[in-house]
């Protein structure tokens, strides 16, 4: 099977330019450049499920360059409903100096900066070199732009289209780049960066997009309780990139398998088989987990990972170092309470029981454990003194409900 089939097969092709490009990518040999703008500080998943076509591409003898856009990150490629804000140069370039030494750490591709190639351009060259080869009407029915015109789209958004396009034949003259892959909404600004290339140079280049990684109902795949899943390991820890795949859709999993994994066709067939069999086991999530979190951080990250989440449900807490707990600690529900406030009093204060009563029968009846262990005590006080590292308490209620308490 060649790259071009096993990329269809994994549901990573939407749109190709050209029926050759099959046989060219089956071929290697191609330079191609995937790129993104320095919105962030951080890649996150989603960059994560587009950057590894790039290394499957590799690994299939093609050429990879990665472009971060310190340029058009200036502009900002439209959104469907708003125009996005601008950012500071300054912003711009501290976010690319971080994606870049990240890009290269996890992947090794050569990146390069729009920035290089914009800020000599003025504005009389830009109109003269590039604008005479857009047609308006050409642009205007790309659905990006068709999608804001009642809305209303500035000049600086709609000339973004020419600025990718001008990405395309700069790579093109000066790397021998003749292919460009993108997510799907980025159609419109690779057919426009071909066209450039074509009417500069009368040459071929070659473009395809894969689809964007969804949840089961349409939203972007990549976000837990409001917040994107990030690649570097201070903003989402191992373990709570763990428990995001982990609490995966089971009807959506094996689509995960197959963007962000390098498990075989084989390999991934059986996690589906044992998927529709013994959902319950979760296989095919934990292989998810292990080979995407391998991959970013580490075998030793994952194993933390594991760790946690298995203390959490079931182990003695005393068994995690303080950082092992405050990753695990991380996205549960905090209050702050007084020093050696009485338990029944903490349940309450901190709306976890309704009232003293029901405070009560839950600590007398052994549903509540602090810090790992089983009070029966109404009484029991929550003490600064018997917090982890004097700083938290972890209250347990049943067998999945965890509140975190801190001292005034």
């Amino acid at each position: 099977m060649g790259i071009y089939e096993e990329l269809e097969w994994r549901g990573l092709i939407k749109d190709i330019s050209s029926p050759e490009l099959r046989e060219k990518l089956n071929a290697g040999g191609m330079t191609f450049y995937i790129g993104t703008d320095p919105t962030g500080d951080s890649l996150h998943i989603g960059h994560f499920s587009s950057f590894l076509i790039s290394k499957r591409l590799k690994d299939a003898g093609h050429n990879p360059i990665l472009l971060v856009g310190g340029g058009t990150g200036l502009i900002g490629d439209p959104k469907p409903d708003s125009e996005r804000p601008m950012v500071t140069k300054e912003e711009v370039q501290h976010n690319f100096d971080c994606l870049k030494k990240q890009a290269q750490k996890l992947f090794g591709f050569e990146v390069v900066n729009n920035y290089d190639w914009y800020k000599d351009i003025n504005f009389i060259d830009f109109l003269r070199d590039y604008g005479k080869y857009f047609n308006i009407n050409y642009m205007l029915n790309k659905d990006i732009v068709r999608r804001r015109l009642d809305a209303g789209i500035t000049y600086t958004e709609f000339s973004y289209m020419l600025m990718q396009a001008m990405d395309f034949w700069w790579l093109h003259e000066n790397k021998d780049c003749t292919l460009q892959v993108a997510g799907q909404d980025q159609w419109g600004n690779i057919t426009a960066g071909i066209e450039l290339i074509r009417k500069k140079t009368g040459q071929e280049a070659y473009g395809f997009t894969m689809p964007l990684l969804t949840k089961s109902d349409g939203t972007k795949f990549g976000k837990t309780n409001g917040h994107a899943i990030w690649l570097d390991i201070n903003k989402t820890s191992a373990y709570e990139m763990y428990q995001f795949f982990i609490n995966s859709e089971d009807s959506k999993v094996i689509d995960y398998l197959k963007f962000l994994t390098f498990l075989s066709r084989e390999e991934i067939e059986a996690l589906e088989e044992k998927n529709r069999t013994e959902p319950h086991l979760r296989e095919a999530h934990k292989a998810l987990a292990k080979a995407v979190i391998t991959f970013i951080h580490g075998e030793e990250a994952y194993n933390t990972a594991v760790k946690i989440a298995q203390t959490l449900f079931g182990g003695n807490l005393k068994d995690l170092t303080v950082d092992e707990l405050k990753q695990g600690i991380a996205d549960m529900p905090r209050f702050t309470v007084t020093d050696e406030q009485p338990l029944v009093e903490v349940l309450v204060t901190t709306g976890i029981a309704k009232s003293k009563r029901e405070s009560r029968e839950w600590i007398s009846g052994g549903s509540i454990m602090v810090n790992g262990e089983k009070i029966t005590d109404p009484m029991t006080p929550i003490s600064r003194s018997q917090a982890f590292n004097q700083e938290f308490t972890i209250l347990r209620k049943g067998k999945k409900n965890y509140f975190v308490c801190d001292f005034q």
